[in-house]
């Protein structure tokens, strides 16, 4: 049996959390709110924070809001910048439990850099939007169970 987010939230099963944001001057956020939107879709809680977030906003409400994971949209060039400042804050929280993936136009290399650091998955641009579905389904706890 699967349990809606409505029908979770009757019998106290918590559905996947997931905080979406900006960081940093990146004022481009259609794509983020397409995601979320998706995400949203297939039964997932979303907090989108919005534009110009810093990574310790980012993380704070993480934290705060219980997250499961952490999705950043960087479309600025600053990847290398703000996704390892993400961790280091994860890591200072004891919050290292918490998933974060991301897209942006980042090219390969810093990809694969951010992912041995710890980044679980970069999505760039094309990717289907169901593909980011299907692997948050696939990688982040709760959300398994649409």
């Amino acid at each position: 049996m699967t349990v809606s987010a409505a029908q979770g939230a009757l019998v106290g099963v918590r559905p996947c959390r997931i905080v979406l944001a900006k960081p940093g001057l990146d004022g481009h956020d259609r794509g983020i709110k397409i995601v979320a939107r998706a995400l949203r879709d297939a039964g997932m809680e979303v907090i989108y924070l919005g534009l110009r977030q810093t990574p310790e906003q980012v993380v704070t409400a993480a934290v705060h809001e219980d997250a499961d994971a952490i999705g950043l949209s960087v479309l600025s060039g600053a990847h290398m910048t703000l996704f390892p400042r993400v961790l280091e804050l994860l890591a200072a929280h004891r919050a290292r439990d918490i998933v974060v993936f991301g897209g942006g136009i980042i090219p390969s290399d810093d990809a694969a850099e951010l992912e041995r650091m710890g980044v679980a998955r970069i999505f760039t641009p094309g990717t289907p939007i169901s593909e980011i579905v299907q692997w948050v389904r696939d990688h982040v706890p709760r959300a398994s169970k649409p």
